[in-house]
């Protein structure tokens, strides 16, 4: 493999990692509590659709306002560390 093979092959590999990072949270919480809303509702026999898609949307728009700003952060480096490398593929 060529020196600018490796290279892209770090930076996808670190896009795929950013993009877990950003994600991550959101979809755990989102996991989560569709989860205790199953079990809550399977235990009180309760099968109302929009029980189990309120909360969920509201935990997962929670947790993407408080992650806003750790999120363009992480985003913002990310974007540095690509913008740093262009001019090793050629694209400067």
């Amino acid at each position: 493999m060529s020196d600018l093979d490796l290279r892209i092959i770090d930076l996808a590999r670190d896009m795929l990692f950013t993009v877990l990072l950003i994600a991550a949270p959101v979809l755990v919480v989102g996991l989560f509590v569709g989860v205790m809303v199953s079990l809550f509702q399977a235990l009180t026999s309760v099968q109302e659709q929009t029980l189990s898609l309120v909360p969920k949307m509201l935990a997962v728009i929670l947790v993407a306002l408080l992650m806003l700003a750790p999120t363009l952060g992480i985003l913002q480096e990310f974007c540095r560390e690509v913008f740093a490398q262009l001019h090793s593929f050629g694209l400067s």
